[in-house]
């Protein structure tokens, strides 16, 4: 099992396989991004949470904590959600200045309502020249760092901007554009278009174009790569619970086919490492623990558990706790038939929460965002 897609060259970095961890809050933290990395053997591009660029340049404690990254991670990629050109720049700026990454993602593929609501994420390339304008600064602040940027194909069916708005990131000079292919209304329901991946690849053939979107196996990623064309992938759901799927997707983008099947004690050693890395990140045990049980379900997919240990493992509190209960499983079980499908959040057909008259005119941005669109936003 083979695949013609080349070396994915961001900027100066080259990326070999061309996978990338899609950044996703509360999730793609420094623990997480390490298991991943562990995984791959250090190959692939793993970014970070979703920062506010206005809480980075205000340097707000839970932002400046997201930032923080392994000595081990290279490259370091930031990816910072603004609405503002002027605070876009600033942020920019000042991760070029103080030497905190080596790569800047731009979010313009958020859906949820209090970031679309102001206008934000996947609602913001409606704008054209907000786009532009948000562009221009994050590239020509950048300097030699690469910015590249994610996005979705809309707001809705009736309102579409990803050839738009991949247009403008060339002429911006964006090194690398990501589509999801959904709107903002299918949030993650339904299916992803890949057939918009390759529409995306013809427009822009002057840079890379990353798919994302039910990828789910690595089978799935091998083919993206030769339905669409597109010069690598980028992957967010498929790896809740499974860290171990970017061991797979270079296995398969290296023509191998020794798949990760693991058995529930290895699965269950896995948890335990991941709480362990979030309690040394957060500097404190039972925190860690804390922010780990929302991995639980998702790594007990589809493993023989009863409800009532599900949920016992879901309120642990200690290292202690968590292996105990693991301990009382049947750790033999193998990796069930199944569990390579679909996972987090499926909800679909949304109306899509925006600013009064944003869909009037858009190349009209006098309506646009207000300075509280930035407000408790980081990693959401």
């Amino acid at each position: 099992m083979s695949t013609t897609a080349s070396p994915l060259q961001i900027g100066s970095h080259t990326v070999q396989p061309p996978v990338v961890l899609a950044p996703m809050a509360g999730i793609t933290n420094a623990p997480f991004r390490t298991l991943c990395r562990e995984f791959s053997g250090g190959k692939g591009l793993f970014v970070s949470e979703m920062i506010t660029t206005r809480a980075l340049v205000e340097r707000n404690e839970k932002t400046m904590q997201l930032i923080h990254f392994d000595e081990t991670e290279k490259p370091r990629s930031i990816q910072l959600y603004g609405v503002d050109p002027v605070t876009v720049g600033k942020a920019v700026r000042m991760i070029v200045e103080e030497g905190l990454a080596d790569h800047i993602d731009l979010n313009f593929g958020c859906p949820v309502p209090k970031v679309t609501r102001k206008g934000g994420g996947s609602a913001l390339p409606y704008k054209r020249p907000l786009l532009r304008a948000i562009l221009r600064e994050a590239v020509s602040g950048a300097g030699d760092l690469p910015v590249t940027m994610k996005m979705r194909k809309g707001i809705d069916d009736d309102h579409i901007t990803y050839l738009d708005a991949g247009r403008i990131a060339v002429e911006e000079g964006v090194t690398a554009i990501a589509l999801h292919g959904r709107t903002a209304a299918q949030h993650y329901g339904g299916t992803a278009d890949w057939d918009a991946i390759a529409r995306l690849k013809e427009h822009v053939p002057e840079i890379p174009v990353l798919g994302n979107g039910d990828i789910w196996s690595a089978s799935d990623a091998l083919r993206m790569v030769r339905s669409t064309g597109c010069d690598g992938v980028v992957v967010g759901r498929g790896c809740l619970g499974r860290p171990w799927l970017f061991a797979d997707l270079v296995a398969a983008f290296e023509g191998r086919t020794d798949f990760r099947r693991p058995a529930l004690r290895e699965v269950a050693d896995v948890m335990v490492r991941h709480a362990t890395l979030l309690g040394e990140w957060i500097g404190d045990e039972a925190r860690g623990v804390i922010d780990f049980r929302k991995h639980v379900a998702w790594y007990l997919k589809g493993f023989a558990v009863g409800s009532e240990m599900r949920k016992r493992l879901a309120i642990t509190s200690s290292l202690a706790e968590l292996r105990s209960g693991l301990d009382e499983l049947d750790l033999d079980q193998a990796w069930p038939v199944g569990a390579d499908g679909p996972r987090g959040r499926t909800s679909g057909n949304n109306r899509v929460v925006l600013p009064d008259g944003w869909l009037r005119d858009p190349y009209d941005c006098a309506a646009g965002v207000g300075e509280d669109a930035e407000v408790d936003t980081s990693g959401g």
